[in-house]
Formats: structure tokens, C-alpha cells, sequence
């Protein structure tokens, strides 16, 4: 299982300002501690969202389509460098301009997330990495519509889709 059960999370407040830490195992067991993540949705010039597929190893909704780069917040860690450090680790992905979309929590039936959320266009070179993601690929916002209801993508991903991304100018006057 990929996973280091000791690492550091912060743990916020809905207003994400920090009230404590706790280990990745902790969070991840049932107590709904809240803590911090970040999401980037990284769309191509043709307005395609690219998905990546969570590796079996992952420890939360292994085998699921995802957001494009998903990934924790480090205890001490700025937002924007999580950002761009799972980009990085994940895509290999960096030079790209963020957009804030919005932050939300998201409770499943594990954990409790504040999650940071962000878009970008982006047409370089993605390399996805190979032992947290099993594969990737730009899908058009049409087949995301098509198939969002399917058990095949993350209880995570299905909400901000709903609630953030289609709400996003370009995708509504697509």
C-alpha cells in the first residue's frame, strides 16, 4: 500500500486556519480530522480535462479517476508550494499559471478534507507518475458528463465536478 502513515498533516478549521497536526494514519482512520489538500484541474487548449487513474496502491479510492494532481498539505506547507510539489510529483508538470476555483469540505467515509481547488491550462509534455497513477488521459467535458454517475470516478472528483468545474465560464458557454 503506498501510503507513510507517519507523515504530519495540519489540521484546520472550515476556515482552514490551522488548529493542530496529526499523522496521515490518524486522519485516515475514521476521525474525520479535517485537514488540508490541494487539487489542480489541468485543461488542454481544446477545453479537455485530464483525469488521472489512482493507483491500486493508494490507500483512498484506489483505482478511481480522479482529479488531475491531488495531494496533501504538508505540516508548515504553504498552499501554492503543495500545489505546485504534487504537480510536479505526480505530472511532472510546472511553469503553469493557477487559478483559484474555490475550497470546500469534503467528507468520505474515512476522512475529512478541506480541499483548495484549482485550474490551469496547460499543453506540455505530461508524465504521469507510475506508483500513483496507473494511467491518465484528457477526456472532453461531454464524456466526464456522459459517465460521472458511473462508480468508476472518485466521490471527490464527482462533487467538484458538479459543484466547481462545470461551473467554470469556458465550460458553460462550450
Amino acid at each position: 500500500m503506498l501510503t507513510n502513515s507517519s507523515e504530519l498533516f495540519p489540521l484546520v478549521d472550515k476556515e482552514g486556519n490551522i488548529i493542530g497536526q496529526a499523522t496521515r494514519k490518524e486522519c485516515h482512520s475514521g476521525s474525520f480530522l479535517l485537514h488540508p489538500v490541494v487539487h489542480l484541474h489541468v485543461f488542454n487548449s481544446k477545453n479537455e480535462l485530464y483525469l488521472q487513474k489512482r493507483s491500486m496502491e493508494k490507500d483512498i479510492q484506489p483505482g478511481k479517476w480522479d482529479t488531475s494532481v491531488g495531494g496533501h498539505i504538508g505540516f508548515g506547507e504553504e498552499i501554492e508550494h503543495a500545489l505546485f510539489r504534487e504537480a510536479n510529483e505526480e505530472l511532472g508538470i510546472g511553469g503553469f499559471t493557477p487559478l483559484f476555483i474555490g475550497s470546500y469540505v469534503h467528507t468520505s467515509a474515512f476522512e475529512s478534507e478541506l480541499v483548495y481547488s484549482f485550474y490551469t491550462f496547460y499543453d506540455g509534455s505530461i508524465t504521469p507518475d507510475p506508483i500513483e497513477i496507473s494511467e491518465g488521459k484528457f477526456w472532453s467535458i461531454d464524456q466526464i458528463q456522459q459517465t460521472i454517475q458511473e462508480d468508476g470516478f472518485t466521490s471527490n472528483f464527482k462533487q467538484e465536478f458538479r459543484d466547481f468545474i462545470q461551473q467554470l465560464d469556458f465550460i458553460k458557454n462550450a
